[in-house]
């Protein structure tokens, strides 16, 4: 019974989740032969201000780029 958590920063739309949980699926279905009635996915999102990337929150690092 696999199960996958994919954490990622908050925003995406419920369409581009519903594609990461098809997707995930289909690869589980097709390399390793597991059956989609058995195959969990979570999905996290978190705050940008509570990730933390290159040494800084991510929301930070972001508005840095912009400039």
């Amino acid at each position: 019974m696999p199960y996958v958590n994919i954490q990622i920063t908050a925003g995406a739309t419920r369409a581009q989740k519903e594609a990461l949980v098809k997707d995930v699926t289909d690869s589980l279905v097709r390399v390793l032969g597991k059956k989609p009635e058995h195959i969990h996915i979570v999905i996290q999102e978190i705050k940008e201000e509570d990730w933390g990337y290159s040494g800084l929150l991510t929301d930070t690092w972001k508005q840095q780029q912009q400039q």
